[in-house]
């Protein structure tokens, strides 16, 4: 179902996304990742934020679920945006960098410890992970998509999931989109040395 919305609302939700201004959320997060370090953006959508890293001077590997989106984000970012979801993920130790900012929050409930487990093993030691996902303390559908909203105690439980990761920030954030009032919890987590 949430595929679905984005196949056909693809260049709608880019126009809506593409020119929000980020830079409150990417500084608490690059500042752990060495210069030319490798950062993965799960789930990118329009790819703002994969162009944002590789202005910075980062190396970035993106993908999207969605051929529509991953098709969009590379015509933005000139990357070579992969269409994979985050089971797909089998990479192991590759990114100093994982940034999934309005990504996870699609994913189920019941298969959202997987999801992690594979960003997590993706994650060198030692690497940085941000995570975004509307605060609330449900699942639900609107308007055509799923969403797993996370508040703290929701986060703290999914993470007692990953043995080698740890919490080393949470913050709550307004919307950046000027037409949206709703609250999002943001995580910084960082994977053991």
């Amino acid at each position: 179902m949430t595929l679905k919305y984005y196949q056909q609302h693809a260049d709608d939700f880019f126009s809506a996304t593409v020119n929000v201004d980020m830079n409150a959320l990417y500084r608490p997060f690059l500042e752990h990742i060495p210069k030319n370090g490798w950062v993965l953006d799960a789930g990118c959508g329009s790819g703002r934020d994969s162009k944002a890293f590789l202005q910075r001077g980062y190396r970035v590997e993106a993908f999207d679920a969605t051929a529509e989106m991953a098709i969009l984000a590379s015509q933005h970012t000139g990357l070579a945006v992969k269409q994979m979801t985050f089971s797909d993920v089998d990479a192991v130790a590759r990114y100093e960098g994982i940034w999934c900012c309005a990504s996870l929050l699609h994913v189920s409930a019941m298969e959202l410890p997987a999801a992690m487990a594979k960003l997590a093993r993706a994650l060198k030691p030692g690497g940085i992970w941000y995570a975004s996902f509307k605060y609330g303390d449900s699942e639900r559908l609107k308007d055509g998509r799923h969403f797993t909203d996370l508040n703290e105690q929701r986060l703290n439980t999914l993470l007692s999931t990953l043995e080698d990761i740890t919490l080393t920030r949470h913050w709550i954030t307004e919307d950046q989109r000027p037409d949206r009032s709703e609250m999002w919890l943001n995580a910084l987590l960082q994977k053991h040395p």
